[in-house]
């Protein structure tokens, strides 16, 4: 990432955004909790922490001249305002259900994306081939859960994004811990 005297490295901020928020969605998709209330604590960390902060770093890679980060962070902080914002519309009534088909579609849609992003991602560190992969595995079966309302593959999609939200906390964490000690830890390695 290059360096700029007025913006840090926005990349730590947006994989914890992008991290913690796809955790907490995974854990309801599991079924470790209910939706409901739980559902709402997701919709808000959809809104802040996983959409505007990942937003806010998609910026600052602009202004860095970082096309792959500016791209990611930029485009799923708007996945997760788009899905945050239709669960409030939902919630309130002013929104019908879409089918599992049109749901089903927004979910394949993102996975296209980020299979793209995933093959762009080899020109990155390991841990990011290991984000990108999990996560358009994880869109395919959100699409194939929607369109088939099948539970089975709504769990399996589940661990599937625990991990790869565990895995963007984890280099959101091995980037800093390499800034302040210019030791980089497993998976910081480029191929």
């Amino acid at each position: 990432m290059k360096r700029s005297e007025s913006i840090a490295n926005p990349a730590p901020l947006g994989l914890a955004g992008f991290g913690f928020t796809t955790v907490l969605l995974n854990i309801v998709n599991i079924g470790l909790v209910n939706g409901g209330l739980e559902t709402s604590f997701v919709m808000t960390m959809g809104f802040f922490f996983g959409g505007l902060c990942q937003l806010i770093a998609g910026h600052w890679a602009f202004k860095l001249d970082e096309i792959f980060p500016a791209t990611a962070f930029t485009a799923y902080g708007a996945f997760w305002e788009t899905l945050a914002f239709w669960w409030l519309l939902d919630m309130a009534g002013l929104t019908g259900t879409p089918s599992g088909g049109g749901i089903a579609a927004y979910m394949i849609l993102w996975g296209i994306f980020t299979f793209y992003m995933w093959i762009n991602s080899f020109y990155h560190n390991k841990n990011l081939v290991i984000v990108f992969g999990t996560l358009w595995v994880l869109f395919f079966l959100l699409g194939a859960h929607f369109a088939l309302e099948s539970t089975i593959i709504l769990r399996l999609a589940g661990l599937v994004g625990i991990i790869c939200g565990f895995w963007a906390i984890w280099t959101s964490f091995s980037i800093i811990f390499f800034e302040h000690t210019g030791t980089k830890l497993p998976g910081m390695e480029t191929f």
